[in-house]
């Protein structure tokens, strides 16, 4: 057996061997005060596991826990595998605007509906969820647990929703996390900014050789921006007003990918799908990759650590037996 996080490992451990020596070592307070002939007088006896004993139960399952926190597992060598998906990464804006009602019933509730829908022809792949606006927020790592994935989704809610998209610190996150990813997809859920917030954004993406895919929430006509308190944002007492923009979508043709205007038809939301599945699943159709093939073994100990946890807080009672007179 192998751990993952030996560093973890030594750090709990040192303390632990102290501290348990400690408290194994010492008397009870009782013991202190009174000798052992005069408390087989006075103590009685109702468990049939001393102090002393339950403290050792109770360290052992503190032993296993540390055990279970290390990562413990069995190596079985490296094995190779066909791989049968692709790695995406999808980007929620969180901005202020996406309170806008031009789509019901608002432009985020309306995003997380597409994303939905389009993790439905995803079933295969593994998706990366990070969510956007004045600063990046990674909400899941690259998982294929789509049903994970659609109840976080259901956990960002319009309370979450903070001032401006900064697609500049977005493009700086997506270079930090798919430096290592040979193909480097992006679908962003948006309403779009103007061309002056997203020359950054674009000259980095075209650096990185990332294929952004855009579906823009929202409509040409635009709605007003709303609070907290769902009412009319204003700026020098005058309402602000958000429309889709599509200069986001201009970005993502240019990358090799392409975008849409979501709406009520999910046609749109599975087409898209369709297009990256074809064009990437094509590219790594046959592909073999090296992985390590481990048995991970922390459940195991978390159980046992539960099961001597249990023993060492629960009491058990004797029962003598009387004699008949």
């Amino acid at each position: 057996m192998s751990i993952t996080y030996p560093h973890i490992f030594i750090m709990l451990i040192i303390p632990y061997i102290i501290f348990a020596f400690l408290v194994l070592t010492n008397k009870e307070g009782i013991e202190r005060v009174f000798s052992q002939k005069a408390l087989k007088h006075i103590k009685i006896e109702g468990d049939t596991l001393s102090s002393r004993a339950r403290n050792v139960i109770f360290f052992i399952s503190i032993f296993f826990m540390i055990i279970a926190a290390s990562g413990p597992y069995i190596d079985r060598g490296e094995k190779n595998i066909k791989l049968s998906g692709i790695s995406l990464t999808f980007a929620l804006d969180i901005s202020a605007s996406m309170r806008c009602k031009d789509v019901y019933p608002n432009r985020l509730n309306f995003a997380k509906i597409k994303i939905k829908e389009m993790l439905k022809e995803l079933p295969q792949d593994e998706i990366m969820l990070i969510t956007f606006s004045k600063n990046v927020f990674l909400v899941s790592p690259f998982t294929t647990d789509k049903q994970t994935l659609t109840d976080v989704l259901d956990g960002i809610t319009d309370e979450y929703l903070l001032s401006s998209s900064n697609f500049t610190a977005l493009a700086n996150v997506l270079k930090k996390k798919l430096h290592n990813k040979k193909e480097k997809i992006v679908v962003i859920f948006s309403d779009g900014a103007e061309k002056r917030d997203l020359l950054q954004f674009e000259k980095i993406i075209k650096s990185e050789n990332i294929t952004l895919y855009a579906v823009l929430t929202g409509t040409k006509e635009g709605a007003m921006v709303l609070d907290e308190k769902n009412r009319p944002l204003l700026v020098n007492y005058n309402p602000v007003y958000s429309k889709v923009n599509e200069y986001l979508g201009k970005i993502a043709k240019e990358s090799g990918g392409d975008y849409i205007i979501a709406d009520y038809d999910n046609s749109k939301i599975y087409n898209l799908a369709k297009e990256i599945k074809t064009k990437f699943h094509a590219t790594n159709s046959g592909k073999y990759v090296k992985i390590e093939d481990r048995v991970q073994l922390f459940y195991y100990f978390i159980i046992a650590a539960l099961v001597f946890l249990l023993a060492a807080f629960v009491s058990v009672p004797t029962f003598e037996k009387r004699g008949r007179e």
